[in-house]
């Protein structure tokens, strides 16, 4: 695993009202999601990223409002009309 440093200003720590800790447990799910949901990682991936399990990052994507599905809904009436 890599370990990265970044600088938060202790105010984004006030606003979130979170420890170090769980600021930086939040900020690794609030990634994972936005590339989720830019469809750049699966859910797989982006549950590993946000040190979750699947099941913990479906969940979680409710919380971003946030669908689970990567299909919108001309992919899938496609998909529907093909097989």
């Amino acid at each position: 695993m890599v370990r990265m440093t970044i600088e938060v200003p202790e105010l984004a720590l006030a606003a979130m009202k979170a420890s170090p800790e769980d600021f930086a447990r939040e900020l690794r799910l609030a990634a994972a999601i936005k590339w989720y949901e830019l469809r750049r990682v699966s859910q797989e991936r982006a549950a590993g990223i946000a040190g979750l399990s699947r099941a913990e990052f479906i969940t979680s994507l409710g919380r971003f409002g946030v669908s689970p599905f990567q299909a919108d809904a001309d992919e899938i009436i496609e998909e529907a009309t093909r097989g």
